[in-house]
């Protein structure tokens, strides 16, 4: 068996970070951290040395400008869906055309958009998530929940699998879905419970072992695309089957029902971790001023920017627009400033921007989105 691959699916517009996360350069193309690399070069910069090989799944829009910012991944590398199906057919075929160019080699899949500054810990957990794997288990990072957040979902882990090479790796009892905020302070309480980053780790034949008994025909469908992805078949077979295939979640399609079966391990993530899925998320790592307003500078925007604040308290100013902006006896509040749209919005409302999106969409503004 090979060393890991490590695969990256790009997918998504991002709509509860509009309007800068938009569908022609969504959150992964873009650098909201401030650090001068975009979400998907930080994710690429994690994985390079860790994996052998770095593999990025992503659709037709987006792949010009994946491989403008990553010059170094490799053309055959670069797995282009022509529309997005969900997270489990971009795996899937990332796992069936690694299968089919190496056999049955370990395969990482790590989204396009998250935030994690401990590399070290990273890596000690995806090796750890590697030993799980090589025992057929298909293995997950379970991050530890440091507040009662109920925008992730949460991992529910079991004994113990004392397993060498990866003693904290447990069973997985069970997924659990986004909670509300009592059940969220009751997972918070109870050391079982992880917040699920959606990182997993598994050897390609259990995988598609795993997907030809629970989804037959989306497995069929992954297995006959990836025979003829390297080949003068290749756009043909795409045309046929790429449509048809099953939009589903890979947690909803393998995740859930493996760990039911007692399939699925967990290991702990001792690392900061966020996914950027909202305005606060992103607040949480900005600088913040004396009276912890943060600010984030983006584009061609200049720096000095001029931010003034009066009795200002708590705000989140995104920027892509080069003009004065004032903040007056605002408390909690985002102002999003783009050449063509503003957005403003309560801090504890920023889960409602996916609404605002939707309302957009049905008055017809998708030159805006």
């Amino acid at each position: 068996m090979t060393g890991l691959i490590a695969v990256i699916p790009a997918g998504g517009s991002g709509t509860r970070l509009w309007p800068i996360s938009r569908a022609a350069k969504p959150k992964f193309l873009l650098d909201l951290t401030g650090q001068g690399r975009t979400l998907i070069q930080q994710t690429h910069d994690r994985l390079a040395g860790l994996a052998q090989r770095i593999v990025v799944v992503t659709g037709q829009p987006h792949a010009a400008e994946v491989a403008h910012q990553l010059p170094q991944l490799q053309a055959h590398d670069l797995l282009i869906e022509p529309a997005p199906r969900d997270s489990m057919p971009a795996i899937g075929l990332a796992a069936a055309v690694m299968h089919q160019r190496h056999g049955d080699v370990m395969l990482g899949s790590f989204a396009a958009d998250h935030i994690i500054r401990d590399t070290a810990g990273f890596r000690r957990a995806v090796a750890e998530a590697q030993v799980a794997a090589a025992k057929g288990y298909i293995a997950t990072i379970g991050i530890e929940p440091t507040g009662p957040v109920t925008s992730f979902g949460y991992i529910k882990a079991g004994p113990r699998l004392r397993l060498a090479g990866a003693p904290e790796a447990c069973q997985v009892l069970a997924f659990v879905e986004k909670p509300d905020l009592t059940r969220a302070r009751a997972y918070l309480a109870d050391a079982g419970y992880r917040w699920n980053a959606g990182m997993f780790v598994m050897r390609t034949g259990v995988l598609l072992d795993h997907l030809a008994r629970l989804q037959p025909t989306l497995h069929g469908a992954l297995v006959e695309l990836a025979a003829a992805w390297d080949t003068d078949r290749h756009e043909a077979a795409v045309e046929a089957l790429w449509p048809h295939l099953t939009k589903v979640a890979f947690d909803n399609a393998v995740a859930e029902p493996v760990a039911a079966e007692g399939g699925v391990a967990t290991v702990p993530g001792h690392f900061d971790w966020d996914d950027l899925g909202d305005f606060t998320a992103l607040a949480s790592g900005l600088p913040k001023d004396r009276l912890s307003n943060g600010q984030l500078v983006m584009g061609e925007v200049a720096t000095d920017a001029p931010l003034v604040v009066l009795d200002a308290v708590g705000n989140v100013v995104v920027r892509q627009a080069n003009r004065v902006i004032g903040l007056i006896g605002l408390e909690d509040t985002v102002v999003v400033d783009t050449p063509d749209a503003l957005l403003i919005c309560r801090l504890h409302q920023v889960q409602r921007v996916k609404g605002l999106v939707d309302r957009m969409k049905a008055q017809g503004l998708d030159a805006f989105l």
